[in-house]
């Protein structure tokens, strides 16, 4: 006679994992806000999206030369919180910052922006800086940038941007490390088909616990 184990075991199992995925949860944003706090930032931890700081090539895919200098996509970087008065202006070894992206109008959503500091200006009591994708243009990092290569901001609200150049208004912090490849994660469970592939995994992952070990308890019993 083959021994089976009681419907309690099964719900044991149910609320087991049930109270996992709770602490795992816990776990995450705990860390997560301790980054914050620890950082002095919104957004301490951001995954690489576009290719516009690599200078290896024109499509930046982030997994051929993940360990050259400056950014990649794919890349994790970790972002800190800084007085705008301590950034680095001393290009090429200026500091990579994040910003909020500069809004054309009240509609516009909230976006972040990775750039590199060319040079800095105070105007009326605000900074303001003159920025450049390492990427971008004929002469891309270390090389010095003409003017006229450099990112050209514009904000509908005031103090947001001067001559081109975005305030410490929108400044988030500057890069402080990056780790290659990790970025690809978040970039894909962010995208539509990686959040529909976390439910099905998570959906099978209940089914393997608790719904197959109930279907196996309601076979028929052998005559």
């Amino acid at each position: 006679m083959p021994f089976k184990l009681p419907k309690h075991c099964f719900m044991k199992n149910a609320k087991n994992l049930f109270f996992l995925v709770i602490i795992v949860a816990i776990c995450l944003l705990s860390f997560w806000f301790a980054l914050k706090y620890v950082l002095n930032t919104e957004h301490p931890v951001l995954p690489v999206s576009s290719g516009d700081m690599c200078t290896v090539s024109s499509h930046c895919d982030g997994f051929s030369h993940p360990f050259a200098p400056t950014l990649h996509v794919g890349d994790l970087i970790f972002v800190q919180g800084i007085d705008p008065e301590n950034v680095n202006s001393d290009y090429p070894d200026s500091d990579i910052l994040v910003f909020y992206s500069p809004k054309q109008n009240p509609n516009d959503e909230d976006k972040l922006i990775i750039t590199r500091v060319v040079e800095k200006q105070k105007v009326n009591g605000i900074l303001y800086f003159l920025t450049k994708s390492d990427g971008k243009g004929k002469h891309k990092w270390p090389k010095k940038p003409d003017m006229t290569e450099c990112d050209y901001w514009l904000d509908y609200r005031e103090n947001y941007a001067y001559n081109g150049m975005i305030s410490e208004k929108l400044l988030v912090g500057k890069v402080i490390f990056r780790i290659p490849w990790i970025g690809h994660i978040l970039l894909f469970i962010s995208s539509y088909f990686g959040l529909l592939f976390a439910i099905i995994v998570i959906v099978l992952l209940v089914a393997v616990k608790v719904l197959i070990p109930k279907l196996k308890e309601r076979k028929p019993k052998p005559l």
